[in-house]
């Protein structure tokens, strides 16, 4: 293979597009193309703050390194979600991220903050580990956004993930998820707006450039993760794509322009702030005030907790660096 840029010897090849790169074109290429992203959906302003979400996987530091690379005020937020050795070696990947480039990081801490970890979470709310932890980080993450005074959060999904979701919420007909689905959800009052900078990027051209660019990160999946539908999606988009190089930005991209352009959204439920917590949500109390009011409950019955032992919804985040 030859670098379609200089003719040199490539080190990737993007099938997807028919094309190899060398090293230096291959990471000029990846930023470029995250920077047309951006700007074709008005994801960021020029240099503006934005939050970052981090996992200390390939995808979120990736995506760390790239909007610091473009000059925008990058501050990265990683959830110690309390999931054993997992967390922990999290943690270290991301500090140790941010230490060697001086990046500012927040961290906060799940069990520190409301008292359990996810496993705890998990057995105490009588909901499977993903979905308490994901309410969970959804909410935090926005929180912290918009208390330290960000408009916009950015994500690491790619291609992959994003490809994997339309699969499930066809399969499983969601119109309000398919309405809502694509790289930005607009900001409204409370929420700050959430943009997907790598969504037309598959997991093998972001492990290329973080591997290029010789990013240590986390290479283990959430053990919480085994058994996960999306694995079954992406396994079965894999087998077609392997067939088909292309075939799953083909699938994202024309579903984005053609298809959902035509889906009818359901009447917006309006949004009142949670008696709780102060955020917006459908009924009186949110998701998560509910969620984590019940976990307590359960916990001072089972002497976990001290009867006096209160919810408190807001968290304050730890500066590092």
């Amino acid at each position: 293979m030859v670098c379609k840029v200089c003719r040199g010897k490539a080190q990737v090849e993007v099938k997807s597009r028919g094309f190899a790169l060398c090293k230096e074109h291959y990471l000029e290429w990846f930023v470029k193309e995250t920077e047309r992203a951006i700007r074709r959906h008005r994801m960021l302003h020029p240099g503006e703050r934005v939050l970052v979400a981090v996992s200390g996987g390939k995808d979120s530091l990736a995506l760390w390194d790239v909007l610091h690379r473009l000059g925008y005020e990058a501050v990265g937020l990683h959830l110690e979600l309390g999931i054993g050795a997992y967390s922990r070696r999290s943690l270290e990947v991301t500090q140790a991220f941010a230490k060697e480039r001086g990046l500012p990081l927040l961290v906060v801490d799940l069990k520190e903050a409301y008292g359990f970890g996810v496993p705890e979470l998990a057995e105490l709310s009588g909901r499977v580990a993903c979905s308490a932890c994901g309410l969970s980080k959804r909410y935090i993450i926005n929180q912290v956004a918009v208390e330290e005074g960000f408009r916009v959060v950015a994500t690491g999904h790619n291609l992959d993930d994003e490809a994997a979701v339309l699969f499930g919420n066809l399969l499983n007909p969601q119109e309000d998820a398919l309405v809502r689905q694509g790289p930005v959800l607009p900001e409204k009052p409370g929420l700050a707006a959430r943009v997907k900078p790598f969504y037309r990027f598959s997991e093998r051209e972001v492990l290329s450039y973080t591997l290029l660019r010789g990013i240590r990160y986390l290479h283990e999946e959430c053990p919480n993760a085994k058994g996960a539908k999306s694995l079954l999606y992406k396994e079965a988009l894999n087998l077609v794509e392997k067939e088909m190089p292309g075939a799953k930005l083909r699938f994202l991209e024309g579903f984005l322009e053609k298809i959902q352009p035509r889906l009818k959204a359901e009447e917006e439920v309006a949004l009142r702030e949670c008696e709780r917590c102060g955020y917006p949500t459908t009924g009186a109390i949110c998701s998560f005030c509910r969620m984590w009011e019940s976990v307590y409950r359960r916990a001072k019955r089972r002497h976990l907790l001290p009867e006096e032992a209160q919810f408190q919804p807001r968290v304050e985040p730890v500066r590092v660096g």
